[in-house]
This record gives structure tokens, C-alpha cells and sequence, in this order.
């Protein structure tokens, strides 16, 4: 399901102008990272896909479906939202119950509803939590039944908001395993996030913006290579990005495979690489 921003204008009732013409294609199936400084527009921005904001001007579509004209109900057919808190997301009895609150509210069928719960809840880890209340769990784990929450009414588009703030590294693996089988399913999934290594392991795609504008747009190895641009947004590239341009690498390296593949190659032939001396 295609999602068409098209030159998107949004002002606050206070009359802050936090988008200033925005133009973005993500087709169906790509993982997206959005990333900026606070106050950049990237909550505005995600906030426009499943209809809790609508455009001062322009246009978000939606597949066919323009927002500014669909139900915020309806939209979450198509557009689910994991929010960066929890709790403001959390509000029944049992973890079960929550997972199954999405679906129940979409129509499915009480067979529907049961395989949904049971797919998500092990998807996410917490079969063994299905009957505990989300509030006597951790923090992470009330951040998994969010995620499970949202999983479970299936919606071609995921939007993560922040989704690895406050998380240990365990959390975090659990997540990373979610995106990979949600992209596997088929599935858009968009992230906000200022964890630049957890979007360069993760997304194909980044998307940076600054002052409610996009200032780069484009594969991750390309984008998280232009240091002086990213600075202007308070970004630093990953950490391993960094190091290959510290040890002259060619090509920008983003993920630990990529860093390693690229060492290597470097070991083995030291002769094909024009930095190299002696």
C-alpha cells in the first residue's frame, strides 16, 4: 500500500509552522527511517498517516484513500501506530485482552481474533505474560505488548515511534527480530528515531529532516555518508560509519557486516586499495 505525501503544510493552532512543504513516496514494503533533531517535524509528519493530524495544505494518501477525508478509525485498518510511551497506549486488564482490543475493534471474527492474539503474543515474546496485568510488567515489557497490540490488527503499514528509547539491548533484539519478520510478511514499516545505529542496522531507507523539511532522502549508505549535512541537524553518522571514514574507506559502511566485509577485503588485498601506502 503506496503512502503519497504531497507537499504537506501543517501549523499548530499556536501558529508554529511545523511542516513547510513536504513531498515524500514510500511504496509498499520498504523500511523508512526518519530521523532529526527534536522539533524537526517527524511526529507531525508520522501523525498524518493515520489521520491524527490533517494537512494545513497538501495531500496524504494513503493507497487510494486521501486522510483528510477518511475516519481516523478507518485508517487504522491501514496504518497501525506503536507510540514512544507506552503507557499512554495501555489500558486493559490482562496483556491478553490488550492484544486482542485492535482486531476485536476491526470486526474480525472471534477465530480471527484468537490466531491474531497468538501470533503476536509469541511474536513478541510474552505467551508466558498473555493473563499478567501490562502494568505489573516492566517497562520493556509494557513496550512489547504495545508493539504486540498493534502486530496483531495487521495493518500493511507500522509505525514505530522511537521505539528503542529507555530499551536495554534485549528489547532492543526483540524488536529488530519484529522488523525483520514484519518486513518478511510484506509489511511497510516506518520508524522514527535519534538511534542512529538501530537505523542503520535496521532501515534501507533514511529520511532526514530539519525546520519541518526534508534535507536528504535516499539509501541509507548514501545518506548517513554526508557528515557535514547531517551535522546541520545535530546527526552524527553511526558509529562504525564513522570509523570506515576515519580509516579511508572508498564506500560508506553502515552495519557491522558491511564494516567487516570491507576490512576484510582491505586485509586481503591491500595492493586495490588506492589509500593504502607501501
Amino acid at each position: 500500500m503506496r503512502i503519497s505525501i504531497e507537499d504537506v503544510h501543517f501549523v499548530y493552532p499556536g501558529g508554529v509552522e511545523a511542516l513547510r512543504g513536504v513531498s515524500l513516496s514510500i511504496e509498499p514494503g520498504e523500511r523508512v527511517a526518519i530521523v532529526g533533531q527534536n522539533g524537526a517535524g517527524k511526529t507531525t509528519l508520522v501523525k498524518h498517516l493515520n489521520g491524527l493530524l490533517r494537512p494545513t495544505r497538501g495531500r496524504v494518501r494513503i493507497g487510494d484513500w486521501d486522510t483528510a477525508q477518511v475516519e481516523v478509525h478507518r485508517l487504522a485498518q491501514r496504518v497501525g501506530y506503536v507510540f514512544q510511551n507506552p503507557d499512554g497506549q495501555l489500558f486493559c486488564r490482562t496483556v491478553a485482552e490488550e492484544v486482542a482490543f485492535g482486531p476485536r475493534n476491526l470486526g474480525y471474527t472471534p477465530e480471527e481474533i484468537s490466531q491474531r492474539v497468538a501470533e503476536a503474543l509469541a511474536l513478541a515474546e510474552l505467551e508466558d505474560k498473555a493473563e499478567a496485568n501490562p502494568y505489573d510488567l516492566s517497562p520493556s515489557w509494557r513496550k512489547m505488548v504495545a508493539l504486540a497490540s498493534v502486530i496483531a490488527m495487521d495493518t500493511p503499514i507500522v509505525i514505530f515511534d522511537e521505539p528503542t528509547t529507555g530499551q536495554d539491548v534485549r528489547t532492543i533484539r526483540r524488536i529488530e527480530r519484529m522488523i525483520e519478520m514484519l518486513s518478511q510478511r510484506g509489511k511497510t514499516i516506518l520508524t522514527i528515531t535519534h538511534d542512529i545505529d538501530f537505523c542503520a542496522e535496521n532501515f534501507e531507507r533514511v529520511v532526514v529532516m530539519g525546520q519541518g523539511r526534508v534535507l536528504l532522502d535516499g539509501p541509507k549508505e548514501m545518506v548517513l555518508g554526508m557528515e557535514a549535512i547531517l551535522a546541520q541537524t545535530y546527526v552524527e553518522p553511526p558509529q562504525l560509519t564513522r570509523l570506515g571514514m576515519r580509516l579511508g574507506f572508498e564506500k560508506t559502511v553502515c552495519t557491522s557486516e558491511q564494516f567487516l566485509e570491507t576490512l576484510r577485503r582491505r586485509l586481503d588485498h591491500p595492493q586495490s586499495d588506492p589509500r593504502a601506502e607501501g
